[in-house]
This record gives C-alpha cells, sequence and structure tokens, in this order.
C-alpha cells in the first residue's frame, strides 16, 4: 500500500468529526499507584478516571470472559468514554493463541486501538553493539508479522510507540514495510528528546500514520554525562503542544489523546559517554548540535520524588494527572480554533 493510502487508512476526515475531546489516561501516568494497589485491573482504573472526567484510558485488559469485557464496555458508554487497548506482541508461534485471546477481549470490551511497545527498555541502556539492536529488529519484524493477520481479522489497529527505541526513519520503514492499515503508531510526543531527535520533528514525521498518542510536557537540564530529561505537567514543559495537537488532528480527526505523565526523578541521556552511541551509526553531528541548543535553551529545574515518602509519591502522581487534565480542555480550545500546517509527507 503507498503512503498516501496507508495515511487515508488511519485517519479518514469525515464532515462530522467531533471537535471537542476529554484528555483520556495511559496506565503508565499511574505507575506508582498500581504498584501500590488502588488499581488491580482495566475496570478499576476505568472507574477511577471516571471519578477525574477523563475521557478514556489506555490500559493493559488482558484475556478476559465475557462478562468482564462486557461490563468493561457498558461502562465506557455509560460514561461516554473511550477504550484502548494495550499488549505486548508475540515473541514466537507459541505466544500467538495468548496474543489471540489479548485482542479478542479487547474487541469485545469495546477497543478498535491496541497500544504496543517493541521495546520495554531503552535503546542505550538496552544494546552494547549495533549487532544487538539488528538482532531485535528481526525479533521485532518477526512479532509484527505474527501479530498482524490476528488485528486484520478482528479489525482492531496496533499503535507502535516511539519508546526510545526507533529513530524516526526506522520506525517509518517497519510501517512503510508493513503496509497495513491495522498497523500504524502510537505518538510520544517526549520519548524520542532521549534520542536527540526533535520532538515536533517527530510528530510530523508520525501523524500521517497515527492511530493514538501519549502526550507529555518535557523539561530538560544539563549534568556533567549530557542531559536530563523529565515528564511533567502538560504546560509547565517546553514541547509546543498545541501546535503538535493541530498536526496530529489534521492527519487524523479521530485521534484520542492519552496522557502519559509518568512521576520520576529525571532519566539521564548520557550522550557525552562512549556507551550511549553504538547503535547510532547514522546520526549526524546535526542532531547532537540542536539537542545541546534545546537543552540550553530549555533548561528548568526538574522534579524529584525519590526522596518522599509513598504516600507523599502517591500525592504528587496523583497532582501531576490532576493538573495535566485540567489544562488540557484550554490546551485543545487553543489547537482547535486554527488549523496547523500539513505534515511533512513521510
Amino acid at each position: 500500500m503507498a503512503d498516501t493510502a496507508l495515511s487515508q487508512a488511519v485517519g479518514q476526515r469525515t464532515a462530522g468529526a467531533a471537535r471537542v475531546k476529554r484528555l483520556g489516561i495511559g496506565m503508565h501516568s499511574y505507575g506508582l499507584h498500581w504498584k501500590a494497589g488502588p488499581f488491580n485491573d482495566a475496570l478499576s482504573f476505568l472507574e477511577y478516571a471516571h471519578t477525574l472526567g477523563a475521557g478514556g484510558v489506555q490500559v493493559t485488559i488482558g484475556q478476559r470472559d465475557v462478562a468482564y469485557t462486557r461490563k468493561l464496555r457498558d461502562k465506557c458508554e455509560a460514561w461516554d468514554m473511550y477504550l484502548e487497548a494495550q499488549a505486548s506482541l508475540p515473541a514466537d508461534e507459541t505466544a500467538v493463541a495468548r496474543f489471540t485471546t489479548e485482542v479478542e477481549s479487547a474487541q469485545a470490551a469495546g477497543a478498535t486501538v491496541m497500544r504496543t511497545a517493541m521495546l520495554g527498555g531503552r535503546r542505550y541502556e538496552t544494546f552494547k553493539t549495533s549487532q544487538e539492536f539488528d538482532a531485535f529488529a528481526a525479533r521485532s519484524w518477526k512479532s509484527l508479522t505474527l501479530a498482524e493477520p490476528i488485528l486484520k481479522s478482528h479489525g482492531v489497529r496496533l499503535a507502535i510507540e516511539n519508546h526510545k527505541d526507533w529513530l524516526i526513519p526506522e520506525l517509518l520503514g517497519i510501517i512503510r514495510k508493513m503496509s497495513s492499515e491495522h498497523v500504524g503508531i502510537c505518538i510520544d510526543t517526549g520519548n524520542s528528546i532521549a534520542l536527540l531527535e526533535d520532538p515536533m520533528a517527530v510528530v510530523e514525521a508520525f501523524a500521517p500514520f497515527a492511530v493514538s498518542t501519549h502526550i507529555k510536557d518535557m523539561g530538560v537540564a544539563a549534568y556533567e554525562q549530557g542531559f536530563l530529561l523529565s515528564e511533567v505537567p502538560l504546560g509547565k514543559g517546553f514541547l509546543d503542544l498545541a501546535r503538535m495537537i493541530q498536526i496530529v488532528e489534521r492527519a487524523n480527526p479521530k485521534i484520542q489523546w492519552n496522557l502519559e505523565m509518568i512521576t520520576r526523578d529525571p532519566l539521564q541521556i548520557p550522550y557525552l559517554q562512549d556507551k550511549y552511541w553504538p547503535t547510532f551509526q547514522s546520526m549526524l553531528a546535526r542532531q547532537l548540535a540542536e539537542t545541546v541548543t534545546l537543552v540550553r535553551t530549555h533548561e528548568q529545574a526538574l522534579p524529584r520524588v525519590s526522596h518522599l515518602a509513598d504516600a507523599e509519591k502517591l500525592k504528587a502522581e496523583d497532582d501531576n494527572v490532576r493538573q495535566s487534565l485540567a489544562f488540557f480542555s484550554s490546551l485543545y480550545s487553543k489547537a482547535t480554533k486554527s488549523s496547523a500546517p500539513a505534515a511533512r509527507s513521510p
């Protein structure tokens, strides 16, 4: 399928497309709460998100029976909330049955989008050689070829996140090679800064293939081995979120906005150390220079929570989500008052 056809399949504009949206919540925005116990499944997470006035959730549903998925679907419909699933791809043929059942459960619960990440960790921390990364890329492709027929048969779209793993040309190459209307991208607005990619360029490149999102704002600061990177509540960082929303909505007016506000200490991006570089054979010196400029221009004090008591950490996490939810309505209104320029041709 040509690029044009694929982007049309992912985001077909309709005359009656709704323009007013409520921010949804990705489950990793409440990572501390999941570990502490307040949430133990998709239903309990959905119920809490409803009390906050969220538009929907992106959450692991797992393998569920009919009674559970019906209850999940009924709650979403009664509260006018959307549901997006998430799951790991099948690593090999032995995991196909598990993945199939998870897709069936997601579909039965009303989800038409399933988010995934091909790498659980971070590229520059996981791989010590380019050969290791190449092996990961081969495994990822096999997983995707196993998953795509299942997604197609159930009418579910996969959203592959830029999860501090793929550079822009690499993820676009995967999408184009697969050439399926059932495989697209979950645009994370901040992750790829860790790979020295300009966040706006990431959004522009991935927008034609976007089927889901992780919207987050980011803060940066220098440290001796590179720079520090933090999620911060929406409106507290340096990202031009209004323009990002414009670009993505122009490509896919039906897209949902899932908050991923991870409350934690800043991540270290050690680009001044040799260990950062083995898998970045094609990195341009210009990208490095642009990242240095970005950090110098936008440096700010970054939040830290590791020193807090457990109850204080939970409160900080909840406060961060609530602040972001409150900010989104004005942000979305601002973003949709005017049309953005068309996204770059991928």
